[in-house]
């Protein structure tokens, strides 16, 4: 199944505290959970104006839908095509 990296602009995210961040995953995996299987959240990542999360969905519409029912932004959608580390350097 497709994996893609969503850009969300979210200004000053880096400064939301803990209980605004665990509200949105809370949104974000009551959303999932009325999606079904077919959309899995693999990981997010902070910084200071964008929050960068990691899907698992079948296509794109099924990432903007999650979007849209959890009303977070979804700024840009990237399939990722392959997935490379230090060990890809290695013959």
């Amino acid at each position: 199944m497709p994996k893609y990296v969503i850009e969300r602009e979210v200004p000053d995210a880096g400064k939301l505290p803990t209980d605004a961040l665990q509200a949105m995953s809370q949104k974000s995996c009551a959303v999932l959970n009325s999606m079904g299987p077919q959309i899995q959240w693999v990981q997010s990542y902070v910084t200071d104006d964008k929050i960068y999360c990691v899907y698992i969905a079948p296509n794109e519409e099924a990432v903007r839908e999650h979007a849209a029912q959890g009303g977070f932004p979804a700024n840009r959608i990237s399939e990722i095509r392959t997935v490379i580390d230090p060990t890809t350097a290695e013959a």
